[in-house]
């Protein structure tokens, strides 16, 4: 990461995103799965904790947003679930390994394979200050000033456009952020709310990016990307965290996660 070439460096800062591929070893990839799988045999979510993890809109704060299961995670490790994989009483219609959308928020410093990689000297950067709807990673992880916020997502498996590759739209990172979901103040009881308002997105414009098993996608904290619905019958498992630039830069104090005493605030954040 420390030797990225100048015209590697420059696409970055053209699109607000860069591909490279075999980051990872397969057996490092491979390790990373069979983790995530001790760790979900052992899951116990209580029945009014199972959260379906949704990124449109409204649908997001009502599950997310507005309860403490979703908001109390950034010091934990905690299990979000795909939509429709409950009955009405909250158990399961689907074996509990298969209904898994997310785990977070802390398994870059909880889990000591996560950890690993994470502060893996791969991973060290000093040149570098389901469906998952369009969006800018700084709606959620805001600072002052922007551009410092760094997406790191790895994936374990291949990312086809059959199975949900990332899509990004090259440059936007340079238009600014249009929403941002802020937390609402202590003495108000959990919930969140938006800022602003996600334009409606040209999908013309969206550019697939397919990538191989242990490829790592750089994203910058403005650039638009999503991902959509896997409609095949393989899966797309990926590891992602997100690094700060931690000199002169401020983490706002109405993003919804914080810091705690448990997990005072790296410079990394999964």
């Amino acid at each position: 990461m420390a030797c990225l070439s100048p015209s590697q460096l420059q696409k970055f800062r053209e699109d607000g995103y860069l591909v490279l591929e075999g980051f990872l070893s397969a057996d490092e990839c491979v390790a990373m799965q069979q983790r995530i799988s001790e760790i979900v045999a052992k899951m116990d979510v209580p029945l009014h904790c199972r959260t379906e993890f949704c990124t449109q809109e409204d649908e997001q704060l009502r599950a997310q947003g507005s309860t403490d299961y979703f908001l109390s995670s950034g010091d934990k490790i905690r299990f979000f679930f795909e939509k429709g994989v409950f009955d009405k009483k909250g158990h399961f219609l689907v074996p509990p390994e298969k209904s898994i959308n997310k785990i977070g928020h802390a398994l870059h410093a909880l889990d000591p394979v996560f950890r690993s990689i994470t502060h893996s000297p791969k991973v060290q950067q000093p040149h570098f200050g389901g469906e998952v709807s369009p969006h800018q990673d700084a709606t959620f992880l805001y600072t002052e000033p922007l551009g410092r916020v760094l997406g790191m997502w790895i994936a374990l498996e291949d990312a086809s456009l059959e199975n949900g590759c990332l899509w990004f739209i090259p440059g936007s990172h340079t238009s600014g952020v249009t929403r941002r979901m802020i937390r609402a103040p202590a003495d108000s009881g959990p919930g969140t709310s938006f800022l602003g308002s996600e334009p409606v997105r040209d999908n013309s414009l969206f550019v697939p990016t397919p990538v191989q098993r242990g490829a790592l996608v750089l994203i910058h904290g403005e650039v638009v990307h999503k991902s959509d619905q896997n409609l095949s019958d393989h899966t797309r498992q990926a590891y992602t965290f997100h690094l700060m630039e931690a000199a002169g830069t401020v983490w706002s104090p109405q993003n919804w996660l914080q810091p705690t005493a448990e997990l005072p605030f790296p410079p990394l954040y999964t």
